[in-house]
């Protein structure tokens, strides 16, 4: 058996210098985010569902390694006319760090990278790095958001087998009850961290493996489609293994690893199959005719402009962003002492109206009250935001509407409805939900009560998250900082009274002083700051 050695053309041809411009780049990229790096690379290391992206950038590497000699007969050539498109990647990079939105901070930031190839070295050489650099899009932490669906979906397909297996079953919500036990499907058992390794092993699969189009995408449907429905059988399988062992096993911690290896088994079979439909991989060679290596010498001056803008954009970008943050950071601690009295009719709750407890966690100062009028209860929390961060902020996926409690009562939520409140003539959106008690799966809830939910972002008011982040960003540009509150109002289910007339009553009354008092405690705050300044 003899090897082919593939000519690599002469030295000279402007790749040192346009490597090294490619190196300038990324590293000022690097430079620029990475905190943002650090971000993704902490989620790798702590999430067993985004462990896998450890590998990516080593397997992106060998990935161009193997098509060394195709690049090398290329020259290097820039192309300056994507640098507008790096500057829109570097801003929604920036506009994620003032939302302290890591996905697409995270995201926008590996778009960059991926664009300085085809700024410095050119599209054409690009063309031939496309799925290693596609690939570098696997680093990104994304698919959380899917989790509830997919614990949803589990639930549903383990409760249909159990019926269809003959067990009776009563569900309430993600937690069921069989005659020997109650389950409850978990955020481990969602079958996220199944979905997502599966989909990148899937596509390298079917890059490697296939050269149709048709057989690629097949195949990545496949890795879509197998780990779901594999994860579903996974859950049944489990709670059935429990069920006839009389709970010995397949509980606690074990059907984890009884959950890998059926996986496992799953994927092997999978990549089994899938190699019957294998072609011949495309032999990795030297430029063919259809691309032919230009014979003109690099223009080397115009890659370093290029990387130099490049790298000036996002070392710029940084510089803002630092003075952002530091503009935002002034001001001492809000102080929300007494920040609502009750208005005319209205008294203190002598005692807690409910044992429901928000979940709005890690605020930099929190307010909480009942009061009543009659037969009317309502209360108020206020969950006060400033100087936001990863871990403090007023959007997060760590909020709920009920704190989580071993000892206490389980909340369940029922629908979202959107409600409009009318304040001094306006109209002002708010979120309305139905949270029940249960202290036991089955059990009748044995306390319900209305919350109403809005954002209140430097003077301005929303339900929406989306618009909320939105208000953050643009007071934080406008160098207003980055105070916010979450605004919840809640009255319970009375037989006396109707909660939601209580909460337009309670709301109509107390909202616009409540909004007064908002407003001077940031006052209060950039006040501080001033002083700080001058003092300085």
């Amino acid at each position: 058996m003899s090897s082919v050695a593939f000519p690599v053309p002469a030295a000279g041809r402007g790749w040192k210098p346009a490597l090294a411009a490619l190196a300038l780049l990324w590293a000022a990229l690097a430079l620029a985010g990475h905190a943002t790096l650090a971000s993704m690379v902490e989620i790798w290391l702590r999430s067993e569902t985004f462990a896998h992206a450890m590998v990516v950038p080593f397997v992106a590497l060998w990935l161009a390694w193997r098509q060394r000699a195709q690049i090398a007969a290329l020259t290097p050539r820039a192309a300056p006319a994507l640098l507008p498109l790096l500057a829109a990647a570097l801003l929604a990079w920036l506009l994620g760090v003032l939302a302290v939105a890591n996905s697409v901070a995270q995201l926008a930031l590996v778009t960059a990278l991926v664009l300085a190839v085809p700024l410095v070295l050119g599209l054409h050489v690009a063309r031939r790095l496309l799925f290693p650099l596609g690939f570098l899009f696997f680093m990104v932490p994304l698919g959380e958001f899917m989790m509830p669906q997919l614990m949803a979906w589990t639930a549903d397909f383990t409760v249909w087998a159990l019926h269809l297996t003959g067990i009776p079953v009563m569900r309430d919500g993600l937690q069921f009850v069989i005659p020997s036990g109650s389950w409850s499907v978990e955020a481990a058992c969602s079958g996220l961290r199944y979905l997502i390794a599966s989909f990148m092993v899937g596509v390298l699969f079917a890059y490697l493996n296939y050269r149709s189009p048709l057989r690629r995408a097949m195949f990545v449907a496949a890795s879509l489609v197998v780990p779901i429905l594999a994860n579903w059988v996974r859950a049944y399988i489990i709670v059935m293994l429990g069920h006839l062992s009389g709970n010995a096993i397949a509980t606690g911690a074990d059907h984890l690893v009884y959950g890998w290896v059926f996986f496992g088994f799953v994927i092997m079979v999978l990549f089994a199959v899938g190699m019957r439909w294998s072609e011949s991989a495309a032999v990795a060679g030297p430029a063919g005719a259809g691309e032919a290596p230009t014979a003109a010498p690099a223009a080397q001056r115009t890659i370093w402009l290029a990387a130099l803008a490049a790298a000036a954009l996002a070392l710029a970008g940084q510089g803002w962003l630092a003075h952002l943050r530091a503009t935002a950071q002034q001001g001492g601690a809000p102080q929300l002492q007494a920040l609502l009295a009750p208005a005319a009719g209205w008294q203190p709750a002598p005692q807690p109206l409910t044992g429901w407890r928000h979940g709005f966690v890690n605020a930099a100062a929190q307010f909480e009250a009942g009061y009543v009028r009659g037969a009317q209860q309502a209360g108020v929390v206020v969950a006060y935001y400033a100087r936001q961060d990863q871990d403090s902020k007023l959007v997060s996926s760590l909020h709920r509407l009920a704190s989580v409690s071993r000892d206490g009562p389980r909340w369940i939520a029922g629908a979202t409805e959107r409600r409009e409140v009318v304040l001094d003539g306006q109209t002002v959106p708010v979120r309305s939900n139905e949270l029940r008690a249960v202290f036991t799966p089955g059990s009748p809830p044995t306390e319900e009560i209305i919350v109403w939910q809005l954002y209140w972002v430097n003077g301005e008011l929303t339900s929406s998250d989306l618009r909320a982040k939105a208000l953050g960003v643009w007071s934080l540009l406008l160098g207003r900082g980055d105070d916010a509150a979450a605004i919840l109002v809640y009255a319970p289910r009375l037989p006396s009274g109707d909660a939601q007339a209580t909460l337009r009553d309670f709301t109509h009354d107390h909202l616009g002083k409540l909004l007064q008092r908002l407003q001077q405690v940031r006052e209060a705050r950039q006040k501080s700051a001033n002083n700080d300044n001058r003092a300085y």
